[in-house]
């Protein structure tokens, strides 16, 4: 059975919430959001889903309970929560832009701001999605920093830092090296190193063998086809080259 690239997108973002438990998973975006329904539906049935407001919900959208705003927050400072934040710039050890491009006192492109970027990722796991993967993105350094990265935690002591993954159209990239600079840790079926090595603005660390994404079992594309994007606006979101 033919998978799209958009297909493997969701499964590797539902991977970043693989063995996470009872926990608040907060994806942000459309093919986080389908990855999070997944992992829910398969093999991570304790998550938490949020309506984004007030309720907690199945994967299918009925209501589980309330949370509001105060018991949200709480489990962000407590570490009770997984997020999959977009990024404009992210930079070798994982600080993350989603402020300004340019200088910040006088900006070429104001951007969406740092919001809650800082208090989420040196309070609780934080990934990324990327559904453009590109040097203008992959940065070498950020020109903002939003999302704290692992230099800046190390240096200032952060206990429960932690980035789990990035996921982009290309592939999956985590930070298990020694320097906790960004590793390539798979490639999507049908892109090459090569084209990962053109398309970041900085080195990344690339292993001898690099292995491919995971394939979605059948179960799991029955549900992303039929029960969770019957419409295909993953497909929209990330086309296959």
């Amino acid at each position: 059975m033919t998978v799209s690239r958009a297909e493997y997108c969701v499964v590797a973002c539902a991977e970043a919430w693989r063995g996470d438990g009872e926990i608040l998973a907060s994806p942000m975006g459309l093919i986080p959001s389908l990855g999070a329904r997944l992992a829910r539906h398969t093999f991570s049935p304790d998550l938490l889903l949020t309506d984004g407001e007030a309720l907690l919900v199945g994967p299918d959208g009925t209501v589980e309970g309330w949370l509001p705003y105060r018991r949200h927050l709480a489990m962000v400072t407590g570490g009770r929560r997984h997020v999959m934040m977009g990024a404009s710039q992210l930079d070798r050890h994982g600080n993350q832009n989603i402020s300004c491009i340019g200088d910040w006192e006088r900006p070429a492109r104001q951007l969406l701001g740092v919001r809650g970027a800082p208090v989420n990722t040196l309070n609780n796991p934080v990934s990324y999605w990327v559904p453009r993967h590109s040097p203008r993105v992959f940065v070498e350094r950020v020109d903002m920093v939003c999302g704290v990265g692992h230099d800046r935690a190390a240096a200032v002591g952060a206990r429960f830092h932690r980035i789990p993954r990035v996921v982009s159209d290309l592939g999956v990239f985590d930070f298990a090296t020694p320097d906790r600079t960004m590793r390539l840790a798979s490639l999507h079926p049908g892109v090459t190193v090569d084209e990962v090595r053109s398309a970041t603005g900085f080195r990344l660390v690339i292993g001898g063998s690099v292995p491919y994404t995971r394939d979605p079992t059948e179960a799991e594309l029955r549900l992303i086809r039929e029960v969770l994007d019957p419409e295909g606006a993953r497909e929209r979101e990330v086309r296959t080259a």
